[in-house]
């Protein structure tokens, strides 16, 4: 039987009840007390109570900290996991778990749109909803709302974005990287080739296979290793870079955010406006499909599995299609 004692002002219910952790909660109401002692021994005896306690003693500042510890790790996102978690733990972090229900995270969701883009809302929101998803599966941290993102509308984004080089913008580029000659061909080979730029700052020497001119990529942003084909172009472009770095294990030897600024830096001096360095992927996929190769054909080199992304990728110019009409 619940037990319920008085300690100053609250009441404090005590269950013991043998194959369940010991139940103590506390009230300021008695007949609130009573009302969950009778609640609780009910469920149990019917065999579907579910154990609360930890959800209403762990804040979400702790169990961000635990998975960033336990779980994170073995994701590939681990470092941008790290970043993102931070807007959330400066606006939950004090939340008790079991006060984390649909409508916190619907409030949460909107004041961040008012700061910053859908993309950003849609990336976090989807790193708190693992992190409670890993609370019940990897912690046994029973969740009495369930996952409240899930119960929440995501943030649309907007369309993907449609830009293009310019007739004259690559040269502009090149010129600008006339002195820095592995962002020359970093450039050069990103638009040959599709590939991202942390791919890119990965490449081995043992990764090229000049025999049949192709290039291994081991480790992708979806996790699927693939073997992209190389151009002529891409073929003299990676022979630069290894004579550049014969001593290091990576042919670039290079940092992504390296790029990035480097990127950024080049195209203020040449007056090249919104342009990204993402966006010569972009450029790459077109050009793919302008040469006439298929779906099947760019998604293997470009490494895309779901098509419709493929789609957002690829902007074809009508002008290059005239002829084949």
């Amino acid at each position: 039987m619940p037990s319920i004692t008085k300690r100053g002002k609250r009441y404090r219910v005590l269950i013991r009840k043998k194959g369940y952790p010991v139940i103590s909660k506390s009230f300021l109401n008695k007949k609130n007390a009573e009302t969950f002692a009778k609640d609780t021994e009910s469920r149990i005896e019917r065999g579907v109570f579910l154990d609360t306690f930890l959800a209403e003693k762990t804040t979400f500042l702790d169990l961000v900290e635990r998975y960033e510890i336990e779980i994170s790790p073995s994701k590939k996102g681990h470092r941008i996991d790290l970043y993102v978690a931070r807007s959330l733990k400066r606006a939950l972090g004090e939340y008790k778990l079991a006060q984390i229900q649909p409508f916190v995270v619907s409030q949460y969701r909107d004041k961040r749109l008012k700061v910053v883009q859908p993309a950003t809302v849609k990336r976090e929101l989807g790193l708190l909803s693992r992190i409670l998803t890993a609370s019940e599966k990897e912690f046994g941290i029973y969740l009495p709302h369930g996952n409240p993102v899930r119960k929440v509308s995501i943030p649309k984004e907007p369309p993907g974005r449609d830009r293009r080089l310019e007739e004259d913008e690559l040269e502009k580029l090149l010129i600008q990287f006339s002195q820095n000659q592995r962002m020359k061909l970093v450039v050069l080979l990103a638009i040959e080739t599709g590939m991202r730029r942390g791919e890119i700052c990965r490449i081995r020497h043992q990764d090229i296979n000049w025999d049949i001119s192709v290039l291994h990529i081991p480790e992708t942003k979806n996790g699927t290793p693939r073997t992209i084909p190389l151009s002529s172009v891409a073929r003299s472009t990676l022979r630069g870079a290894v004579t550049v770095s014969k001593a290091s294990s990576c042919v670039f030897d290079v940092e992504p955010h390296s790029i990035t600024r480097a990127f950024e830096r080049a195209c203020k001096r040449a007056n090249i406006d919104n342009l990204r360095f993402h966006d010569l992927r972009h450029e790459a996929t077109s050009r793919f499909f302008e040469k006439g190769l298929n779906v099947m054909e760019v998604a293997s080199i470009t490494g895309h599995q779901d098509l419709r992304m493929l789609r957002r990728y690829t902007h074809i110019r009508a002008e290059t299609l005239v002829d084949r009409l």
